[in-house]
């Protein structure tokens, strides 16, 4: 068995990525699996290598460890997505050489008005109506000679079905989404293609993350099958809301852990407050990670989205301000 945390340096980790990186790790260890770290920042405008920095002392700080990683290497080098572009571009090569991918011109000011509104499992984001996906050879060169293209894969008519370890039987139809993109405009692998080419040549096996990735699940299994990989066994896991039913934030400093840390929180305290919302434990008192550990089995990871009450946020010094 083997899992990753890939975590991206956009920002300081925060409280709901504690909760996935725990989560993911308590799923290998708990098996004897290897556990690994990829740090994901191939978006280099976004993402800082001073959260890089500060992600790898916050995750040791919690009490984690890893068998591969950016600061200890392995046999999978490099373990940071900026630095693995040529694998990505022969990836890329090959999906064209299928025609599974076509050029796409569409900017983002002319698609505002025409995308499809949102739906069933995309409901988060709205529907490309294929505009480019039928254009003709002598209306791609005109419009090649104003524009560099994003490519988009041609996404296929049929349900993906797949098993998830917390939610059971899953099926999606991806054209519920429309073609997605796979490479931006400006040469960038996206980040569907970029993780399923990183977890089939690293050998990762399981894939732990949040249930706002299960959707897009469909589309990483089409690219899966494409590339002739096997693909990995997914387990999607709730995500943690405060009280009022909103996503956590990586601009609210207080739930960072570099924030708790410096309000003299202790990587325990936080522990214990991951035990009990999972219903692992029966209190939020301060528990270490080998404590929670021994009471881990995914099978009783819920479904449900998590809520911070504002006790908890008490117990770790979070203010929860938007």
């Amino acid at each position: 068995m083997r899992g990753r945390f890939a975590p991206s340096p956009t920002g300081l980790l925060h409280i709901g990525n504690a909760l996935t990186a725990v989560l993911a790790w308590m799923h290998v260890r708990s098996q004897g699996g290897e556990f690994l770290l990829r740090i994901e920042d191939i978006d280099q405008q976004r993402c800082k290598s001073i959260f890089v920095d500060q992600l790898v002392e916050d995750l040791q700080w919690l009490g984690l460890d890893w068998d591969e990683g950016p600061d200890i290497g392995g046999p999978y080098m490099p373990y940071r997505q900026r630095d693995r572009q040529t694998i990505y571009d022969a990836a890329f090569t090959k999906l064209l050489e299928q025609a599974l991918l076509y050029p796409c011109y569409c900017s983002r000011s002319e698609l505002a008005d025409v995308l499809i509104a949102p739906h069933g499992w995309f409901a988060d984001e709205p529907r490309y109506p294929g505009i480019c996906r039928h254009l003709k050879p002598h209306e791609r060169v005109e419009k090649a000679r104003h524009k560099a293209p994003a490519y988009r894969f041609r996404v296929p008519e049929q349900n993906i079905g797949f098993a998830d370890e917390v939610y059971g039987e899953v099926n999606i139809r991806p054209s519920e989404g429309g073609d997605f993109i796979v490479r931006r405009s400006d040469s960038l692998m996206a980040y569907q293609l970029a993780v399923v080419v990183d977890d089939a040549a690293m050998g990762i096996t399981h894939v732990l993350r949040g249930a706002d990735l299960l959707a897009s699940t469909s589309r990483q299994l089409l690219l899966y099958r494409a590339l002739g990989y096997d693909s990995p066994t997914f387990a999607h896991t709730p995500l943690l809301l405060d009280e009022y039913g909103r996503r956590i934030a990586k601009r609210n400093s207080t739930a960072t852990l570099l924030g708790m840390r410096q309000a003299g929180v202790h990587p325990e305290e936080i522990i214990g407050v991951i035990g009990w919302l999972l219903g692992l434990t029966d209190t939020a008192d301060p528990l270490s990670l080998t404590e929670l550990l021994s009471c881990f089995s995914i099978s009783r990871i819920p479904q449900s989205p998590l809520r911070l009450s504002v006790e908890c946020q008490k117990r770790l010094r979070i203010n929860v301000t938007y």
